[in-house]
């Protein structure tokens, strides 16, 4: 079966990778290397983040409730400090093949974990906090066929149903998508399901392995 569809994650993806920006603010703060990373891995499907980003608590909950956890692990930090830094600069190159992918004949969308904005200065589907970096996130959420956004759809990667629900709304088998994440827990279970899974450890490299597995020359 050849590809016809590319199903993109956001943060980490189009845009650089939050875990930069949360070792700045352990830096900053003190703390240990990848420590976000680590409170975030405590308890997956259950803890702070895991809610918030299936809209079961609000930005407060996660607020207290992330600090909770940081001082479970020996440590002190608030969830509004992480929301705080999560957005990473958008790279023009993955935009660039948004636009080249989709005059190609590809069908492009995007499948984010993300948390409900509107609250702490969370701004749209890429948590910005800012009005111009919302209106460029928006700009290049509208060139994807359908965005799923773990905050409204009730379930976060990598539950496969999220990658069966996208599937379903473009018409299309899993065999015939190609996924990119930065993280490989959420790349496994679109494999799993019969996608061609690309995890993302740099723009260059989301792009040259792209550029490869479809034989069209990307930015």
């Amino acid at each position: 079966m050849s590809f016809t569809t590319v199903i993109f994650d956001f943060g980490g993806v189009i845009t650089a990778s939050p875990f930069e920006a949360f070792n700045r603010l352990e830096q900053e703060r003190g703390l240990p290397h990848d420590f976000v990373r680590r409170v975030n891995a405590a308890d997956p499907d259950s803890n702070a983040w895991a809610k918030f980003e299936r809209a079961e608590i609000d930005a407060a909950a996660f607020d207290s409730l992330f600090a909770e956890e940081a001082r479970a692990l020996g440590h002190t930090l608030e969830g509004e400090a992480v929301l705080a830094v999560i957005a990473g600069a958008v790279r023009p190159a993955m935009v660039a093949a948004l636009d080249t992918l989709t005059d190609r004949g590809f069908t492009i969308a995007c499948i984010t974990n993300n948390v409900p904005g509107g609250k702490m200065g969370i701004r749209g589907a890429g948590m910005t906090r800012s009005e111009d970096a919302a209106i460029e996130v928006a700009d290049i959420m509208a060139r994807f066929a359908h965005v799923i956004e773990s905050s409204k759809a009730g379930v976060r990667k990598p539950d496969p149903r999220i990658y069966l629900m996208m599937c379903e709304k473009l018409g299309v088998e899993p065999g015939e998508c190609i996924y990119l994440d930065d993280l490989g827990i959420n790349c496994k279970p679109a494999a799993q399901l019969g996608m061609h899974a690309i995890k993302v450890t740099s723009g260059e490299q989301a792009l040259a392995d792209l550029s490869a597995v479809l034989g069209v020359p990307l930015p």
